[in-house]
Parts: structure tokens; C-alpha cells; sequence
């Protein structure tokens, strides 16, 4: 692979092109898939880069795809799923950059536990109703976010049936970990560090399925910028994604990337040993090269075509800008 911009070079080739006259504004939700972020800005790399840049939190998708669609943000770290969306609806964005794959993991409590190991996978909710007299509760993101597109996936491909046999509840990041450390909810499709924690704090939870078992190659969390900036000052897009592919590197190799992370993910609550241990189970998940995610999101595209959570298609092609991240 061509070398990648070190983190210094990055700042410096931009640092005296970018003029503006108003400040960046970089939406993210406080998410371990766009830790990416949070080692930049940490390291001081996007602070050199853009010293004006706002950040601006998002508790879900939907909502950075409704602030996309009303002008706002130039930079937004969100899922594959919301940034198709957000493109069929008229927003002029790129991804320029993928941040992790195969994300996605379905933790249970340990009634459902018990009903998966009891027989055959596919009869798994059939049996917990039966036992419960209740069909079981399942958390996960808004409807066509990445976590309820693969649980739905998994649901169909994996397992064979359909979401007629479970109560699927829509939620934030933090209400689903409340969900589940209360006893709420029997499971949910869910994303670190909601796992690690859960499996943490809630005795006889497992985690049933994950990553591929769930939705193979699935794309997780991209950076995607407007296509304004890019026409504005592309030196700087592109130092942008020098520094991204940086801070992957660090993500799966430095373990001081865990005190950024810790930062920001979780409200800055979460215990350093926690999300020490979201980030050993998500090291190999983290990839900067778009080009690893175009077919797993035109896999994704047609499947939330057919739930109707993508009511417009997409030209994948121009979706994704590739110049900025150097070819293998």
C-alpha cells in the first residue's frame, strides 16, 4: 500500500490553504465506530487542520441525516445506512472514507440465552415466547440505521424468519444500554461499547451472533463531507482523510488510543478497562479504505430497498468519492 500522510504532514499541507468564513461544522454521535474522530481531535491533528471546527453531537442517525438535509454540518461521522438516506433525499455528500466493518452484535439476557441453546437457532424467539408467554423485547438503533438494517438482515438471511415473532423497540445508544442492564429488554442488535458492557454488568449474557454471523462484510460507520468542501479546498479533505487512516492505525495497534475514545464515548463515564476491552473486540473491525465497503453497501442498499427504509435509490457511484484515500 502507498504511504499514507503522517498526522504532522497532513496539518501542515493545509494549514496555510484553508480560509473561511465560517467555522467547520463535524456532526458525530458519541460512538465507538467514529472513535476515528476522537483520536484526531485528541492528538491535535484536526484541531491544526481546522482550528475553527465546531462538533456537533448526535444522539441518531435520523437527525444527522435532518440536519444534512438542512444545511447543515460540512463534515459528518455516521452510518453507511442514514448516509444513503441522507444522499437519496438531495444531500450532497461523499464518503470519502469508511471507519469500521461488521460492527454489529446481537447480545442476549439470559432467558433468551437459554431459549438459543435449547434447539434449533431459527425457533430460538418462538421458544422464549412459548416459555414467557411474552414474545421477547429487542433493542437496537432507529429504523434504517446499521444496527436494525443487519438485525433484520440476520433475521431474514440468517435465521429464516421474520420480526412478526419479536417487539423490536427503536433507541438511542445510551437507552439501549439502559434497556439491557435494567432487564428492559431480552436482547438488542447493538454496537460496542453497549456490548462489553453488557456482558460486563449482566450476569449470563452472551453474545449470540456478531460481525459477519450477522451480516458478512457489512459497512459500519463512514466519514462522509459535503460536496461543497471538497470543491472548496480539497487539500484540505484530503488531509482530513490522512489523519483518519492515521488514527485507524492507532485504533487497532497504539492502546493510548483508548484515553480518546474514553473521552468522548459514553459521556466520558465509562471505566478505562471498559473500553479497553470495546476496542481489543473491535481492533480488526476498523477500516479506513472505502473501497473495502462499496460491495457490502450495495448489498445493503438493495436489501433496504426491499424494507422500504430507503424509499429512493442511490447512485453508489456517486456516493463515494476514492481519490482521497490512497489505493492499495
Amino acid at each position: 500500500m502507498k504511504p499514507l500522510f503522517s498526522i504532522a504532514a497532513a496539518a501542515a499541507l493545509t494549514l496555510s490553504s484553508w480560509v473561511s468564513a465560517d467555522p467547520i461544522e463535524v456532526g458525530y454521535m458519541p460512538i465507538l465506530p467514529v472513535a476515528q474522530l476522537f483520536v484526531g481531535v485528541e492528538q491535535g491533528a484536526l484541531t491544526t487542520l481546522a482550528p475553527d471546527a465546531k462538533l456537533i453531537q448526535f444522539q441518531n442517525g435520523p437527525a444527522m441525516v435532518q440536519a444534512l438535509l438542512g444545511g447543515q454540518l460540512d463534515i459528518a461521522y455516521l452510518g453507511i445506512g442514514p448516509a444513503m438516506v441522507a444522499r437519496a433525499k438531495g444531500a450532497d455528500i461523499k464518503v470519502v472514507a469508511s471507519n469500521i466493518v461488521e460492527q454489529i452484535s446481537f447480545v442476549a439476557q439470559p432467558e433468551l440465552v437459554a431459549a438459543f441453546a435449547s434447539g434449533d437457532r431459527a425457533g430460538a424467539f418462538a421458544r422464549f415466547t412459548e416459555t414467557h408467554g411474552r414474545a421477547p423485547i429487542i433493542a437496537t438503533f432507529p429504523r434504517g440505521s446499521v444496527p436494525e438494517t443487519v438485525l433484520q438482515y440476520w433475521l431474514q438471511n440468517g435465521l429464516g424468519i421474520d420480526d412478526s415473532g419479536i417487539q423490536i423497540v427503536h433507541q438511542g445508544a445510551a437507552a439501549v444500554q439502559q434497556s439491557l442492564l435494567t432487564g428492559a429488554v431480552d436482547g438488542a442488535a447493538i454496537l460496542e461499547p453497549v456490548v462489553s458492557t453488557t456482558l460486563a454488568r449482566v450476569k449470563g449474557a452472551e453474545v449470540i451472533a456478531a460481525g459477519a454471523e450477522l451480516f458478512p462484510n457489512q459497512p459500519g460507520a463512514v466519514l462522509v463531507v459535503r460536496e461543497g468542501l471538497i470543491a472548496a479546498n480539497p487539500a484540505l479533505v484530503r488531509a482530513w482523510v490522512a489523519d483518519h487512516a492515521a488514527a485507524t492505525e492507532a485504533l487497532r495497534n497504539d492502546p493510548a488510543a483508548a484515553n480518546a475514545v474514553q473521552k468522548y464515548v459514553g459521556g466520558g463515564r465509562l471505566p478505562m478497562a471498559l473500553v479497553e476491552t470495546a476496542l481489543v473486540r473491535s481492533q480488526a473491525s476498523f477500516v479506513a479504505d472505502p473501497r473495502a465497503i462499496v460491495d457490502g453497501t450495495r448489498v445493503m442498499h438493495d436489501f433496504q430497498a426491499s424494507q422500504g427504509t430507503l424509499k429512493a435509490k442511490v447512485d453508489l457511484d456517486a456516493l463515494f468519492d476514492l481519490q482521497f484515500y490512497p489505493a492499495p
